[in-house]
């Protein structure tokens, strides 16, 4: 019994890294609404999710059947067998949430557990089937068919279910409401915030009581015949207490209940998906323990894990806890929170999924389905939605004011949070594991879709990351069915090293995706210090437009230097890594232009001189980005196809051009760093210099190519490099003319002011 008395710590402490790694994915379920609409100061709403997650902890135990018989048959299987099936269990669902975490995918707890039983479950049968020499029609006996595939039935239609239900709810809200809501929330927010909450109380206190551990069966019976007059007195009481806020004290119903869903939500969540982080370890225990108490504990059948468990509340209760430690703490559980925000972001911005022929076509076909039924609503209702419906005449609440525009408005927070809290806490009352991430992340989609925060400029980008969410639950059921198949067969066989060599690999992956997320995280806040969400100060917008540009600029140089050394080095691998580098200035310049429409936005109508100077500004970014680009391409292109290298006379001349135009790109990032026009003469030697410089090399290269020194391939690569070095110093210029033209009018302005 010292292998599997082990092996029960394995689990246990496997269950401690699920839970770490399974909230990290899952508290974007119960995060996205309330921090995506900014309806409290963070530290406000991490408190209010942790007091909902230690509450629902202990509403879980009647959901930790499913681990124990919801997926196979214990009553045909050892205690050892089971071991394999757990330790296999525990060892994929580890790394494959950890590899979702890293990429900020929200993908299922649920369906990762339930596969990665079924495909365990599954591996260990026919080895048992091969043993007994039966057919392989005999493994239909061990596995539970009927109840896997109701689970797997009921997840796959929560997706559609939880998509049209929240469409529709957030349609019917926004109709009520509009986007300008303050004045009809006066008038009748309280009834809506009554059936909103009495719906959160009648499925969360109500239904999952059912698996609370500290119910009595009596307290059940009680509530059972008398649901409906509870749910009444729930709209009574919440509708009064909300409009006695609302007069007294001027509350903002909204705030309340999302406040009060994202508790909700967050209870749900633990309820329900608690059985996915330790029900596994759960039933080892009980098994082992079972095994210990036979007279033959490594043939003993299994059939008391068919009988009914309660938990131990303290166990849930601990279990809660880590829950709560790692919402604080976990770097990844904010990169999935900012993937479901930003493809439910209302307004338009930098979009994190790019474009794919599938998207194109679905929003093509939306387009012209959406345009069919358009023509047939009359024109005066069709006018009277879009008026309903404009965004435009959205007025943002108080806490805008404090920091970065919300992604979304208040009235959509409380519709998410309300829909999938109510769908989520249905699905455990009848101990049927939904899953929290596709309900929460389908009612988001669907209440985006219906608030057209999907306009025609964000369609395809926010279409092809919800296919790439929605792929990747796919991707995780293969695998999970997959990987948890073969970790179980290794087991079966090897025992202990086998063991021990998996641990080994869980830790390998866990310590590269921890140096992978850290990567992709460092690069997320180098594009966050360009975002320009607080533009209320022209000068301020100006002011942060030149800096960011002035990064900008300095990365452009050293992109060149590090271009220039890989060439004359043939570094193929450099150059492939300056490739994805110049994708992302061009995803710089891209979000810099943005700020300076936003900026342009500012002007009053006689800065039309100013404008048209930013627009120079919006051009000479983007040529400098295409620009630095041309280079870097042209040199990948020439080294990975082993043309010749440049012969030494030509790097001696481009290394000149590249040391004068690094100089004058350092020297204006500085300039506008500081804020200080630069001198006159150091800019226009270096102009002169360069165009000297240029003349006399184009006329050395023609020399080479008349006398045949330098081929057709070197020729294209040298002109190349000249070419677009010319234009990023014109473009340069530009932007410091630009700034200096800038500077002198504010001094003008500020003189003005003294005088």
């Amino acid at each position: 019994m010292g292998f599997y008395f082990l092996a029960v710590v394995i689990l246990m402490a496997l269950a401690v890294s699920d839970l770490m790694v399974g909230v990290s994915n899952d508290a974007v379920n119960f995060l996205n609404s309330s921090i995506g609409s900014r309806v409290a100061p963070r530290w406000f709403i991490m408190i209010v999710a942790s007091l909902g997650m230690l509450a629902g902890v202990t509403f879980s135990s009647g959901m930790m059947e499913v681990a124990r018989k919801g997926i196979f048959h214990p009553q045909y299987f050892t205690m050892p067998e089971l071991m394999v099936i757990f330790l296999a269990v525990m060892l994929t669902d580890v790394i494959l949430l950890d590899l979702f975490n890293t990429f900020g995918l929200p993908t299922s707890t649920t369906v990762s557990i339930v596969f990665e039983l079924l495909g365990a479950a599954v591996a260990v049968s026919v080895i048992k089937v091969m043993r007994a020499k039966s057919g392989f029609s005999a493994i239909v006996q061990y596995i539970n068919t009927g109840k896997a595939l109701a689970i797997i039935t009921g997840i796959l239609l929560s997706v559609a279910v939880a998509f049209l239900t929240g469409a529709l709810i957030q349609f019917l809200t926004r109709l009520i409401f509009t986007f300008n809501f303050q004045a009809r929330l006066k008038r009748y927010g309280a009834l809506w915030g009554g059936v909103a909450l009495a719906a959160i109380v009648y499925f969360i206190l109500i239904k999952g009581a059912k698996g609370a551990s500290f119910i009595t069966p009596e307290t059940l019976e009680w509530i059972k015949h008398h649901t409906l007059t509870i749910l009444g007195l729930a709209f009574v009481f919440c509708a009064f207490l909300l409009q006695l806020l609302m007069s007294l004290f001027h509350t903002h119903v909204l705030k309340v209940i999302v406040v009060v869903g994202t508790f909700a939500l967050a209870m749900a969540f633990a309820a329900n998906d608690l059985v996915n982080f330790i029900g596994v370890p759960l039933a080892g225990l009980s098994a082992y323990h079972a095994a210990g108490a036979a007279a033959d504990p490594f043939s003993q059948l299994m059939s008391a894990l068919q009988q009914p468990v309660r938990s131990h509340t303290g166990i849930l209760l601990l279990a809660g806890m880590i829950m709560v430690v790692t919402l604080w703490v976990s770097r990844k559980a904010r990169t999935v929170t900012r993937t479901e925000i930003s493809l439910g972001r209302q307004e338009e911005g930098v979009e994190r999924f790019e474009a794919s022929p599938l998207s194109r076509t679905i929003v093509r076909m939306a387009t012209a389905t959406g345009e069919w039924i358009s023509r047939l609503v009359p024109k005066r209702i069709r006018h009277s939605l879009d008026r309903r419906f404009d965004c435009a005449r959205a007025r943002p609440h108080a806490l805008e004011d404090e920091g970065e525009r919300p992604s979304f408005d208040l009235v959509r927070a409380a519709v998410n949070l309300m829909v999938a809290s109510t769908l989520i806490s249905l699905g455990t009352s009848l101990k049927l594991p939904l899953s929290t991430t596709y309900v929460t992340f389908m009612v988001a989609m669907g209440s985006s879709f219906a608030d057209r925060a999907w306009g025609r400029d964000s369609a395809v980008y926010r279409v092809t990351g919800v296919l790439t969410v929605i792929g990747g639950w796919f991707f995780t059921a293969f695998m999970a069915f997959t990987v948890s198949g073969l970790m179980a067969m290794a087991i079966f066989y090897w025992r202990a090293p086998a063991v021990v060599a998996m641990l080994a690999l869980v830790a390998g992956l866990i310590l590269r995706n921890f140096r992978l997320h850290k990567r992709r995280e460092s690069s997320q806040k180098e594009l966050d210090v360009f975002n320009l969400r607080k533009v209320k100060d022209l000068r301020y917008a100006a002011d942060i437009s030149f800096e960011h540009t002035s990064i900008f600029l300095e990365r452009i140089a050293a992109t060149l230097e590090k271009a220039f050394r890989a060439v004359s080095l043939c570094d193929r691998i450099q150059l492939k890594y300056l490739r994805k580098e110049t994708k992302k200035l061009e995803l710089w310049a891209n979000i810099i232009v943005a700020n300076v429409f936003k900026t342009l936005r500012l002007m009053e109508q006689a800065d039309i001189e100013t404008s048209q100077q930013y627009t120079r500004v919006i051009s000479a970014l983007q040529e400098n980005a295409e620009s630095v680009r041309n280079i870097v391409l042209r040199a990948y292109t020439h080294v990975l196809n082993n043309h010749k290298p440049l012969l030494p006379v030509q790097l001696e001349e481009l290394g000149q051009v590249k040391d004068l135009l690094c100089r004058l790109l350092n020297q204006t990032a500085g300039a506008l760093a500081m804020r200080a026009p630069l001198p006159t003469e150091p800019v226009e030697e270096t102009r002169r210099r360069m165009r000297q410089l240029v003349s006399i090399l184009n006329r050395s290269q023609i020399e080479r190519v008349r006398t045949e020194t330098s081929k057709t391939r070197l020729s294209i690569l040298y002109y190349g490099f000249l070419r677009d070095s010319t234009q990023i110093a014109e473009h340069t210029l530009h932007l410091l003319e630009i700034f200096r033209l800038f500077s002198q009018r504010r001094n003008d302005e500020s003189s003005t002011d003294r005088s």
